[in-house]
């Protein structure tokens, strides 16, 4: 979705000849993925950041473009909505100490994003759903001032003609309605890249589909919208129904367009074709590349595409530098503080490390699925089922039994042994003491969650806790 989109309109033909390039193309990437020595090379990881612009009372502040410009920095983007920005961190070696210096740079750059936001009267905080929220923040007007945004807009109501329905079952019950895909910008994450080799994708893709449940269980910050007690991690379902173009006639016809999968996956190569063929293109826009014999292509339409297809955990090509292969882990939300998201990581990215070691598609990917879904649901307390284990044990009780086994993973590809113990023990610390940022969140509210203004007072206090740099584990409600 970074890329250029100069135009909000698009006629048939270009949605035809959109669909011929992609075709064209992977058939390009077919060839490439087999072209000895693509995509090798030492493991690094990367990652984005999704943000909440908000006022002093802690309200949404919808200047996303004004903020930028104050910031001038090409690390930040705009996002779909006008009250969030994304920042893109510099790629690193995972080897050594990759979570201090992810921490270090996010809080670096939080920090310039809150002092350009300053500038227009706001703050910055990062938060997976913003809990003050109200119905009133999602109409036309807030989609951010960008073409490729309204383009995404008229691109799923082609597909979809029906209003958008959300309804989520949690504690409480949220019905509601939308005409757009506005609501997406109700949901900001911490989403993981990990360079990966071709011969290696399918292991480590699956490594980490399996991985997922119970990292997200344990890094819950999403525990409601628009003032319902939901999930553990409601923007799982937020998004999943916020972007689902299905025809509600046709609903069994393939998956949402933000979803977690459907099977073990054989190759990166196979994951690119089931989007092409199951999922039709919203932004058509097409460049002007011919393929290079010896060159590596760009591909801008099959990314382009991939981009407008949200799985939790979804491929990416990106020719930068000869070209390579990563796998994107989306599912994990932002905040509550640096330290909390890079010891998410590490735990993500250990915990895929060792189960990368040895193929894990003997376990049922149906199990999987279920582990994913119910760490949304119930968090800590969630049932999960794990490989070697003969019934479901809860989720804090299997975190804690699998961070051994996610350091092992962490050493394996050359983190240093004080870094592994420095990450790990937050997410050990976090569930011993029962204390994510759901749970926080929960219980700062207290019996007040739908009411407004105590909402509105609980953001502002978790922006001065999550100022002080100390993980969520250690804040007083």
């Amino acid at each position: 979705m970074g890329q250029q989109v100069d135009k909000d309109r698009f006629s048939e033909v270009e949605f035809i000849r959109f669909g011929k390039r992609l075709a064209e193309q992977l058939d390009q990437l077919r060839e490439l993925l087999a072209r000895p020595g693509f995509g090798t090379g030492p493991a690094t990881i990367g990652a984005e950041l999704e943000l909440f612009l908000i006022t002093p009372d802690g309200r949404p502040l919808p200047r996303n473009h004004e903020v930028r410009a104050a910031a001038a920095d090409d690390r930040l983007v705009p996002e779909l909505g006008r009250f969030n920005l994304e920042v893109n961190l510099t790629p690193l070696p995972i080897a050594g100490r990759p979570f201090t210096a992810l921490a270090r740079e996010t809080r670096e750059a939080m920090a310039m994003v809150d002092a350009a936001a300053a500038t227009q009267g706001g703050q910055v905080v990062a938060i997976g759903i913003l809990p003050s929220l109200s119905e009133f923040d999602f109409t036309h007007e807030t989609l951010s001032d960008e073409s490729r945004y309204r383009a995404l807009s008229r691109g799923m109501r082609r597909l979809r003609a029906e209003p958008f329905r959300v309804s989520i079952e949690g504690v409480e019950q949220l019905e509601l309605e939308v005409e757009g895909v506005v609501l997406e910008s109700a949901n900001t994450s911490w989403q993981i890249h990990l360079r990966t080799a071709p011969a290696d994708f399918a292991r480590v893709y699956n490594a980490a589909q399996l991985a997922t449940g119970p990292v997200l269980a344990v890094s819950g910050n999403s525990p409601g919208f628009l003032g319902r007690r939901l999930w553990e991690e409601t923007r799982i379902a937020l998004f999943e129904e916020a972007a689902d173009d299905r025809d509600v006639e046709r609903l069994d016809r393939r998956d949402r367009r933000v979803a977690f999968g459907s099977g073990w996956a054989t190759g990166a190569q196979e994951i690119f074709e089931a989007c092409v063929r199951d999922y039709e293109p919203v932004l058509p826009m097409t460049s002007k590349e011919e393929p290079v014999a010896g060159e590596v292509p760009q591909l801008a339409e099959l990314r382009l595409h991939q981009g407008t297809v949200w799985q939790w955990n979804r491929p990416v090509y990106d020719p930068a530098g000869g070209g390579h292969l990563r796998v994107e882990m989306r599912s994990l939300p932002a905040g509550p503080t640096a330290v909390d998201m890079a010891a998410n990581s590490a735990f993500l990215l250990g915990l895929t490390a060792a189960l990368a070691v040895e193929p894990v598609e003997e376990f049922p990917f149906a199990v999987a699925y279920r582990n994913f879904y119910r760490a949304a649901i119930h968090g800590l307390d969630a049932p999960l089922a794990w490989p070697g284990l003969r019934e479901e044990v809860p989720a804090a009780r299997l975190a804690l039994d699998l961070l051994p086994v996610a350091a092992a993973g962490l050493e394996r590809v050359g983190v240093r042994s004080d870094e592994i113990e420095w990450a790990l023990d937050v997410i050990r610390q976090r569930v011993t003491l029962r204390r994510t940022g759901a749970i926080w969140q929960r219980e700062a509210l207290g019996e007040h969650a739908g009411d407004p203004a105590a909402r509105a007072r609980m953001v502002a206090r978790y922006r001065e806790l999550a100022l002080t740099g100390e993980p969520v584990h250690t804040w007083p409600v």
